[in-house]
């Protein structure tokens, strides 16, 4: 099934590897087969992976990215999992993170890269919490199967 996709104008994308970006008035593009697509707002360059989320969704990003050397992150990603598994006692992230790894298993990294990104915004609620830059205590919202 083709698979639609709308970039903005201006916008930076990745298709297969290669970087692109679009035009003044943007582009859609249609996919007919399976490719590995990623835009603008899901990449991450490796110094903005500076919490532990980040850090497992860059190496993510890397997996998914690069098929040849898809092997050689897995290790550091198993590890920042294992980490992230011992700092926290909350079962809702317990669980995300295995949803992560179930989905980095069986190669949809993709799915992996989203929940990901919805721990990444968790793990910011938390950290203005204890920087006391909210009142509001944090509400893990992830999307896990």
């Amino acid at each position: 099934m083709p698979l639609k996709v709308n970039i903005k104008p201006g916008e930076k994308f990745v298709v297969n590897g290669a970087v692109m970006v679009a035009g003044n008035k943007g582009a859609s593009l249609v996919l007919q087969n399976e490719a590995t697509i990623l835009l603008g707002k899901d990449i991450m360059q490796e110094h903005e992976a500076d919490t532990p989320a980040k850090r497992i969704y860059f190496t993510l990003l890397l997996m998914y990215l690069d098929e040849t050397g898809r092997q050689d992150y897995y290790p550091t990603f198993m590890r920042l999992i294992e980490d992230f598994m011992e700092a926290t006692t909350f079962n809702e992230v317990r669980k995300t993170l295995l949803h992560i790894v179930q989905d980095a298993n069986a190669a949809r990294y993709y799915r992996a890269l989203k929940t990901c990104k919805a721990l990444i915004s968790y793990e910011d609620q938390v950290l203005a919490f204890g920087r006391g830059e909210t009142t509001e205590r944090p509400s893990i919202a992830l999307e896990t199967p």
